[in-house]
This record gives C-alpha cells, structure tokens and sequence, in this order.
C-alpha cells in the first residue's frame, strides 16, 4: 500500500496520507516523498488539496522522539531534523496554494503541516494538539510552521499545556481557516477549488508570492511590493484574456 496517494484531477492536484491504521503518522521517507511532491506541484496543477486517508488527518510522526544511531553533534542534529523543515519551507515555497483538509485528528506534525498550508479547512469534529514535550521534544519544529500563523500567548499555550483543542479554538488561533460540519466537508472543499480556479494562473501565482512574503515587510514597502506586483500580473496576457 502506497505511503502516500496522488491523483490528477483537472487542475487540482489531490494528496493524501495513505496510513490510516496508524492515524497517517509519517515516517521521515513520507516527509521526504510529501516535500517532493508539493515541489513539483505547479508543473502541473493550480491548487493542491492534501487530506488523510481513514478518520484522522495526521497524528504526528511514526515514532515520536527517534533519534540518530550514534550521538550527533549539533550539526549532524540539523541535517536529522531537515526533513521537516524542508517539509514546511516547500509548503511556503511552493507557488500555488495548499488546502489542508482536516478530519479527525492532527497532532504534532499534523498540527504543523494544517497550520503551514494556505489554507486549512476542518471538519467540527476535528482535534489539534502539540503533544511533543509530553515526550521528552522540544517543539521548536512544530513551533515553526506556527511562528507566521499563531499569535505568541496560543502558541505558548499549545506547547506548554499540550492540550487537546477543537477546531473553533483552533481557528481563533490561526491554525484553521474556515470550520466546516464533517457531513459537507467534502463539498467546502469542491466549491473553494473552483472559486480558486476561476481565476487566471498569474492571479493564483500573484496571491501567494504576496501573502508569503508582505506581512515580514513594513508597511510601506507592503504597499509598494503590492503596487509592483499588480502592475507586473495585470499586464500579462493571461489577465487581460479574462478581462
């Protein structure tokens, strides 16, 4: 069985978690083979839709707190944790958007990757949680898909507390985009692809590039970047075809 699934539809470039007897917990080859796939998304999609298989979305990494054989010096320490910052950068990096579809639970690294998507839609039974310190792990990975997203006081309160939150917290936090009954979860997901697929490629490209990078500028060069860019996008044939 396939760790992980990938099917073209259209535009839209369907991913899911393929280990639903183990809550679709990640193994690192899963990480690396998820990175690959988001990096290579826009060669042929203009949205990418990443879900998990069976009742939950992710419930972390397959085995919580593993470590290199031998004792690694610091450096050698980085290049083991790489796989999951290289995970989130490919998330921010990639020049279309991620919808995360969250059903059940997503814990740790799921929690991570719902909150480092563009946008993150989740089912009114769905459970986040950021249980690391519980095992003996700093959390400063998790920590960093949330440092955009999360205000200072519910990140705190994520790591230090380890608890259990629903989606409604988890949307006030950040985390979450839109919460959405689980029955019609699948029908959000279908009507926010085709309002983004209305719109021409640049437009697509044009609103991720800004949302990624303006809000770490000061104002005015917000402004400007924004003044350049919709100068750049609307003059490309494919904006003016539309209009």
């Amino acid at each position: 069985m396939p760790d992980i699934l990938t099917k073209q539809d259209g535009q839209i470039l369907r991913i899911t978690l393929n280990q639903p007897g183990r809550g679709n917990a990640v193994s690192d080859e899963m990480v690396a083979e998820l990175t690959g796939i988001i990096g290579g998304a826009d060669k042929t999609s203009s949205v990418v839709v990443l879900n998990g298989a069976g009742d939950d979305f992710c419930i972390g990494r397959a085995v919580m707190g593993s470590t290199p054989k031998k004792d690694p010096d610091a450096y050698e320490r980085r290049a083991f944790s790489d796989v999951v910052f290289d995970c989130y950068g490919a998330m921010r990096n990639a020049r279309i958007p991620i919808i995360a579809v969250v059903q059940g639970r997503a814990l740790g690294f799921g929690c991570a990757i719902a909150a480092a998507c563009d946008i993150t839609l989740a089912s009114d039974k769905a459970v986040f949680q950021v249980p690391e310190m519980a095992h003996n792990i700093l959390p400063t990975m998790v920590m960093s898909s949330f440092v955009d997203r999360v205000p200072r006081k519910a990140m705190s309160y994520l790591v230090y507390s380890q608890a259990e939150i629903g989606p409604e917290r988890a949307l006030s936090f950040g985390i979450v985009s839109d919460v959405v009954p689980a029955a019609k979860l699948d029908q959000a997901v279908e009507t926010l692809c085709a309002a983004i697929l209305k719109a021409p490629l640049p437009a697509i490209y044009g609103v991720k590039e800004y949302v990624k990078t303006a809000p770490d500028m000061a104002v005015f060069g917000a402004v400007e970047f924004a003044r350049n860019l919709h100068a750049t996008v609307n003059s490309s044939g494919e904006m003016r075809r539309k209009h």
